[in-house]
């Protein structure tokens, strides 16, 4: 252990001065590094090649859960019943009996810092009734956000015959964890204790030592078995610039904490992120049908960004609202049209969907007749509603 943690540090330490993509090649049998704003691969290498993604399985599985916190099927506090079958879970595991009760706040520690079969499994049985229905719901998610080379057969990632995934996958699949910001609160943890039923606590320390050893390093997960190798899905974010890596059947712990650091470095040393502009910018003002006030200010409903090499400079950019007509009720975080973004030579680069700054409730015949009796007032002919 010694030795591992000095060989991470020491690769941490250094940041070299790579000046392209081949002045290195990652020992791993697939990689590829991702810029998580815009997708754009930075860096590639066998990256659709079929391969055991090991405990990597479990950023699908947290995917899931996330997803169901967020739409209010599943809350931090609900209590879960530890099963048999989740209890018996061989591998890596937290030590769960059957028959304890955990929130999913603590199950989901066991999961993200010391990747616990047990404790994914239970979760995967809260979430879906049972852990084959869960994967099904895995597989059909992967299909929606193109991971179309991932097949899943567990919740947790042991070897298993039809059990594969690809590099470029894993990173897609990691790119829609990160849309769950909540889920770092989890991975970016180095150490913590989960108290058991009878009152003992279980050690549960990060098995992604980059966590601690690499500056902005605050995710996602580690993977290992005989067939996979070592493998680690990781995450970093320095400034607004996150990079996404993922490196799969390396031969130890150490050279895939090595080449997860070369191809970070890379990055950070080559590229940056320029924000063209932000959610808080209006864009525009549009005619709201049916709503308490007539016009919505427009927003980007994500920050417009570009990647650029470090060598390059910022350009100017404007955008051209495509917004047709928005009936009230609307609110914050509805796509009411989108915007392209056009640079300095007239070249559309990009086109995003936008929403509206504020919330518009939809009018009643009160707010219908005050509207009328301060348009009379104002001597200006009354409005159709």
């Amino acid at each position: 252990m010694k030795k591992c943690l000095l060989i991470i540090m020491a690769f941490c330490l250094f940041v070299g001065n790579v000046k392209a993509e081949e002045d290195y090649a990652p020992g791993a049998k697939s990689a590829i590094l991702v810029d998580s704003a815009t997708g754009k691969v930075l860096f590639e290498k066998n990256a659709d090649e079929a391969l055991a993604p090991a405990s990597m399985t479990k950023l699908g599985s947290m995917l899931i859960i996330m997803e169901a916190i967020d739409n209010g099927n599943l809350s931090l506090d609900d209590e879960v019943t530890i099963s048999e079958e989740a209890a018996n879970m061989g591998g890596s595991q937290v030590f769960l009996e059957a028959g304890e009760v955990y929130k999913v706040h603590d199950l989901l520690k066991g999961v993200a810092i010391a990747s616990g079969n047990d404790a994914v499994v239970a979760l995967a049985e809260k979430v879906a009734g049972s852990q084959s229905e869960f994967v099904a719901m895995m597989n059909e998610r992967f299909k929606e956000i193109g991971a179309k080379n991932t097949n899943f057969v567990n919740a947790h990632g042991l070897d298993a015959e039809g059990h594969y995934s690809t590099a470029r996958d894993m990173s897609i699949i990691a790119r829609e964890l990160l849309k769950h910001e909540k889920i770092l609160e989890y991975t970016s943890i180095y150490e913590e204790y989960l108290e058991k039923n009878d009152g003992t606590k279980t050690w549960l320390v990060n098995t992604n030592k980059l966590v601690r050893f690499y500056d902005g390093v605050d995710g996602l997960k580690t993977g290992y078995t005989t067939t996979a190798g070592y493998c680690l899905t990781a995450t970093a974010q320095k400034d607004n610039f996150r990079l996404i890596s993922v490196v799969m059947g390396e031969e130890s712990s150490e050279a895939r904490s090595s080449d997860t650091v070369k191809m970070l470095n890379y990055g950070f040393n080559t590229y940056k992120i320029n924000t063209i502009k932000t959610t808080d910018e209006i864009l525009g003002k549009v005619r709201v049908e049916g709503g308490k006030q007539d016009y919505a200010n427009i927003v980007l409903l994500d920050d417009a960004t570009e990647l650029l090499k470090n060598t390059e400079e910022v350009g100017n950019y404007k955008f051209n609202l495509k917004v047709n007509s928005i009936k009230a009720p609307v609110k914050p975080g509805d796509i009411v049209g989108s915007a392209e973004i056009i640079d300095g030579e007239g070249n559309i680069i990009d086109e995003v969907d936008v929403t509206v700054k504020e919330e518009i409730k939809k009018a009643n015949l009160l707010d219908y007749l005050l509207r009328n009796i301060k348009v009379f007032a104002s001597g200006k002919s009354v409005l159709k509603q």
